[in-house]
């Protein structure tokens, strides 16, 4: 089996929810597995002086079109939420919850498209515990447990181990100790798993 693919991603991040469609059947192809690792994005951003593109007028009106394109080619749903930008503290940390409860990649699809694609509020606890319910986790456990230490733990760990690693946006992807930012990249990450970069 090739190298796990270590997968960083903020539910905030308009690509990360695209990439997240994608990467467990990529993976699946190549041989691997993808390690999902929520994080804080906005961590990253003050640490490495880099802004959301939708800050940037040109970058945000851009931003809308070009997702609108890969959901088409992904064929997967997308609408633009109206509470954007979304602080994403509760939603990470219940992805790890969902996680330690043994449903942390059905989760993170579902809250991701819930908020990409259904106009769901993932910063209100009863929204995240309908998400969990659907996939037969207590909903409300999965809530408690986001106030819980080892929770905030792992989404802290999460942060700070993408900040070391030179993380600057999401998704990030690694691949041993070679990074690969952006939706986009599937392309090149394949290449190099293959072998074809060397």
């Amino acid at each position: 089996m090739s190298t796990p693919i270590d997968f960083f991603f903020d539910p905030a991040s308009t690509y990360s929810y695209l990439a997240a469609t994608q990467i467990e059947a990529f993976a699946k192809e190549h041989g691997t597995t993808v390690q999902w690792k929520p994080f804080l994005l906005g961590k990253a951003f003050e640490a490495t002086g880099n802004k959301m593109p939708a800050l940037i007028p040109a970058k945000g009106k851009y931003l809308f079109k070009d997702a609108t394109l890969w959901a088409k080619l992904y064929k997967v749903p997308f609408a633009f939420p109206k509470n954007f930008p979304l602080n994403s503290v509760l939603a990470s940390r219940a992805i790890i919850a969902a996680d330690q409860a043994g449903q942390g990649v059905p989760f993170a699809l579902a809250a991701l498209t819930s908020y990409w694609a259904e106009g769901g509020d993932l910063t209100q606890p009863d929204a995240i515990a309908a998400i969990a319910s659907k996939l037969g986790l207590d909903g409300a456990a999965i809530v408690a447990a986001t106030g819980e230490a080892t929770v905030k733990d792992v989404l802290r760990a999460n942060t700070e181990d993408a900040i070391a690693r030179g993380v600057f946006g999401a998704p990030t992807f690694f691949i041993g100790k070679q990074m690969f930012w952006g939706n986009d990249r599937l392309p090149l990450m394949s290449a190099f798993i293959k072998g074809e970069l060397a």
